[in-house]
């Protein structure tokens, strides 16, 4: 048995001091007395004692040493009667604990009260500021936005998340960046506590968005924060409530939950819609993009012009698209709030309709007749659209890629095929999602098995022999690793393969997180769709203006009008110089609205880089080239000319009323064209070389 070692002196003494300190704050005083005691008396001794001048008496020099203790010590130095000296020193050690004891209260109190500060729980005292609910990778897209529609106004934006308050301001000045002059107020709390949801004051806020987390149950989550905002606002009228949520098997309680005042966005089948309409031509998720954010052409409503009011068997649809020279009119908006998006050109303009037009900010400028400006002549000659089965190969699986199988179930021709290649996930459950329901003539699926991180395993899949190429990402995880790394190293290979063969191949792919698209190495045909980014701007914009609610429910139904990318020669010739004017007429014979252009870049190299122009001026004449497109707003069911079954659904999304909408995407850096920094915008998109 081994011997117990024999305690130390040093660790007795330790025992005994923690044991005396740990029994009162009496002791802990007293201790604290005794060591001043002993430290400051020797050493005053020291200092008389080798001072010259002190006295040369034993008396003198013990009452120097009191006096230089005393005036240490801050007790006086009375001398005299030892009961005289002894009072004194009474006195200053009270005087010491009351004044060490206030400073000790003032310091708890500063301390709590910057600790509840820190911890986000002080009432928000502003007007007409904006209210953000929850914490997601869209809370910076939704937040920069609101920056920038309150632009050179002041602008407040309260957040209010579960989160640390401190994390949640440091994120987001990054993401606006340090000289922005928003006003950020991040408070921290559940948002499912009316208490806590009072704290940002959203009844005297303009508008409030409620964003759903990562977590499983998120849209629950969204429905519980929408019933306790419902108690805090009331039944009255309060802001408009704008909320996401990704199953849509939520949206009905959502809307409810939500009210009238509310509009409910959807998320996961956005981003689906999205990626199969950027699948069948690329750019189209760019063009959604500077409609939705607030540095491009946006949405606005303007009254119509008197001189078209006053024909003599009323205006028509068609009469408008050439009465301003940068806005470009789409469609109307009734009274009653009904919008009709491209509509035929021999609509008649009822009274009290609104012109719903795309321009660069506020529409300031006069209407007037551009007709002149049309060149009848450089008509392209009518075709119609080749439609057939597509092949479409599908890399990686999702929550959202059963929604991305329904999406193009329902927009491609019969006869088209899509190939699943899943990585680790069983092949069987993903085919069951896959093939039900649906009809089997219109799109036939196939799943096998791949690892999606090793070249070799993507080669002896003929990838040059599908039309489009879709790329997922997985679902947000907690672990190490990032959901986008996955997608990053696939969209490599791809590349790879793409410079090896030296042919183009048409890829999409589907992100997280905004910073990776600089990260992506995409080719001349490829795209990014950033997982609800798209519905973070429109948020944005129905916040910022609910009048256009409706409007956007209409652009974004998964049936009716929509925005598409035309080839230029559908309108004018390739290699004629025509206006603008021309091209909009040209569209307009089609029943179409075009509202601007899509060109290749000569500076940055054929098939590398892009211009996109939205509103240009309809004097604007140029050369159109075979590479050229036309950015439209069509109705395809309106059209006798199409078929069915072209790739070109758009998203969907949820209004209060039951309408169906949707969006989801990123903004690629921008700089001002030719003709003006303030009227006309330009858009780069590059690929990269891997």
């Amino acid at each position: 048995m081994e011997r117990q070692r024999p305690t130390s002196l040093r660790d007795r003494a330790r025992y005994r001091f923690d044991t005396t300190l740990a029994r009162s704050t009496g002791m802990l005083v007293s201790w604290l007395v005794l060591s001043c005691l002993a430290v400051v008396v020797p050493v005053s001794a020291l200092v008389v004692w080798t001072d010259p001048g002190s006295p040369r008496s034993l008396s003198g020099r013990l009452s120097e040493v009191w006096r230089t203790s005393a005036e240490t010590l801050r007790l006086g130095a009375p001398t005299g009667a030892p009961v005289r000296m002894a009072l004194s020193l009474l006195l200053g050690v009270v005087a010491l604990l009351c004044v060490s004891t206030l400073v000790g209260v003032i310091t708890t109190g500063l301390g709590e009260r910057l600790a509840e500060l820190r911890r986000g729980r002080s009432m928000v005292l502003e007007q007409e500021h904006a209210v953000v609910l929850g914490w997601s990778d869209q809370v910076f897209t939704v937040v920069g936005e609101l920056a920038a529609a309150r632009a050179g106004a002041r602008c407040v934006i309260a957040v209010l998340a579960d989160r640390d308050v401190a994390e949640m301001e440091e994120a987001l000045t990054a993401s606006l960046g340090r000289g922005s002059a928003v006003r950020l107020v991040c408070r921290s709390g559940s948002l499912t506590t009316v208490d806590t949801l009072a704290l940002v004051t959203p009844r005297a806020a303009s508008s409030v968005l409620v964003l759903p987390s990562e977590a499983p149950d998120a849209d629950s989550e969204v429905v519980r924060v929408l019933l306790a905002l419902r108690a805090v606002l009331g039944d009255e009228a309060g802001p408009p409530v704008v909320a996401a949520v990704r199953d849509r098997r939520q949206l009905p309680a959502a809307r409810l939950a939500a009210g009238g005042r509310g509009t409910i966005v959807e998320t996961d089948a956005t981003t689906a819609r999205l990626l199969v309409q950027s699948a069948r031509r690329t750019g189209v998720g760019e063009v959604l993009r500077d409609l939705l954010d607030f540095s491009g052409a946006e949405f606005h409503l303007v009254e119509v012009p008197r001189f078209v009011r006053q024909g003599p068997a009323g205006a028509r649809f068609g009469e408008l698209l050439l009465c301003f020279e940068r806005a470009v009119v789409v469609g109307l908006l009734s009274p009653d709030g009904q919008p009709r998006l491209s509509p035929a050109p021999g609509t008649v303009v009822g009274p009290g309709d609104r012109l719903i037009v795309i321009a660069h900010d506020a529409v300031r400028e006069a209407p007037a007749d551009f007709g002149a400006y049309v060149d009848r002549t450089s008509f392209a000659a009518p075709r119609p659209d080749p439609v057939g089965p597509v092949r479409v190969l599908l890399l990686g699986w999702n929550r959202r890629a059963p929604l991305l199988v329904e999406a193009l179930r329902d927009s491609v021709a019969a006869g088209s095929v899509l190939d699943v290649v899943v990585d680790e996930t069983p092949a069987a459950p993903v085919q069951e999602q896959a093939c039900s329901p649906g009809d089997s003539a219109r799109l036939t699926v196939s799943c096998r098995r791949g690892e999606l991180l090793h070249p070799e395993s993507l080669p002896d899949l003929d990838l040059f022999g599908y039309d489009t190429v879709i790329v997922l990402g997985a679902d947000a995880v907690d672990g190490p690793g990032h959901p986008d790394d996955g997608v990053l190293v696939t969209l490599l290979i791809l590349r790879e393969l793409e410079l090896r063969a030296g042919r183009i191949l048409p890829v999409v792919a589907e992100l997280g997180d905004h910073r990776n698209r600089a990260l992506a190495p995409l080719g001349p045909a490829s795209d990014v769709v950033i997982r609800g980014e798209l519905t973070s701007l429109l948020m944005a914009q129905i916040a910022h203006n609910p009048g256009l609610a409706a409007v956007f429910g209409e652009l974004f139904a998964a049936h009716g009008a929509s925005v598409h990318l035309r080839p230029a020669h559908h309108y004018t010739p390739t290699g004629c110089e025509a206006s603008f004017a021309t091209v909009v007429a040209a569209a307009r014979e089609r029943g179409e609205c075009a509202v601007g252009y899509r060109r290749i870049d000569p500076d940055a190299g054929a098939g590398h880089g892009h211009e996109l122009r939205l509103g240009p001026a309809k004097t604007e004449r140029r050369v159109w080239d075979a590479r050229d497109e036309v950015v439209v707003v069509a109705n395809e069911s309106a059209r006798p000319d199409r078929p069915h079954g072209a790739l070109d659904a758009v998203p969907g999304m949820r209004h209060d009323r039951g309408d169906d909408i949707a969006p989801s995407g990123g903004s690629p850096g921008r700089r001002p064209s030719h003709d003006g920094p303030e009227q006309d915008r330009t858009r780069r998109g590059k690929g990269a070389d891997g």
